[in-house]
């Protein structure tokens, strides 16, 4: 994160953090992997790195081109860095490197520990896998929404995973990091498992009802269709859509 925020300084774009989110999980499992070197850890690293590499490559396309995230302006009442060097490292990249931190807590107690129960490290990895197909497919069938020209696409993307929830893509994350959690610390055992279990949980509100999906929707809710689309489809846990 400290190297992100001097490359963020340089190019006066605090929403750079986006892109460190992802390879700061990264850095932190394959950190993991190296100290304490076994085959579950390695491969707590690998589900991190494809998780983690594909967010980051993702967001660094989609923001190509733009200014400043408004969520940042809004979040330091200003634009980006004007805002003071000590108010953006502190709210934004230090809060985040601080966030990893905790979240990450199932992978840390996975690599200082041998797994108990290998069937629950491959039912974490069907878990993950869950969360990372609707990452992919939900932003693949939103690019292609985007990619048609307005005048003949829908007022709101309602078809594929954007008919069973109306944030695919994070649903999946919050996937990804419960089965992270079962695949890691669970698999140790019932007490690394229940002492862990604040990381997926705290993630899952988070991207829920903080950060993400909830964040997102009070821009949302303005386009025309919404309210209909909304009674519709779920906020965030898939279901078949209502007619």
């Amino acid at each position: 994160m400290g190297a992100t925020a001097a490359v963020s300084r340089r190019r006066d774009r605090v929403a750079d953090v986006d892109v460190a989110w992802g390879l700061s999980f990264v850095a932190i499992a394959l950190a993991l992997a190296a100290a304490w070197p076994d085959t579950h850890s390695w491969l707590l690293a690998l589900l991190v790195a494809l998780w983690g590499g594909r967010l980051a490559v993702h967001i660094a396309r989609r923001s190509r081109g733009h200014g400043e995230d408004p969520r940042y302006e809004k979040m330091l009442g200003g634009p980006g860095w004007r805002a003071g060097a000590a108010t953006v490292l502190l709210r934004v990249f230090g809060t985040q490197a601080l966030v990893a931190w905790i979240i990450s807590f199932p992978l840390q107690v996975a690599a200082a520990y041998d797994v108990q129960w290998w069937p629950v490290v491959w039912v974490g990895v069907a878990i993950w896998a869950v969360g990372v197909y609707f990452e992919v497919v939900g932003d693949a069938q939103l690019e292609a929404y985007k990619a048609r020209p307005r005048e003949s696409r829908p007022k709101i993307l309602d078809t594929g995973l954007w008919g069973w929830t109306r944030h695919p893509n994070y649903f999946g994350d919050a996937c990804v990091w419960w089965g992270l959690w079962v695949a890691g610390a669970l698999s140790l055992g019932w007490v690394p498992g229940l002492a862990t279990v604040f990381a997926p949980a705290a993630m899952t509100f988070f991207i829920r009802n903080v950060t993400g999906a909830k964040l997102l929707e009070r821009t949302m809710s303005q386009r025309e269709g919404w309210a209909e689309y909304a009674a519709r489809v779920p906020l965030f846990f898939p279901r078949p859509p209502r007619s």
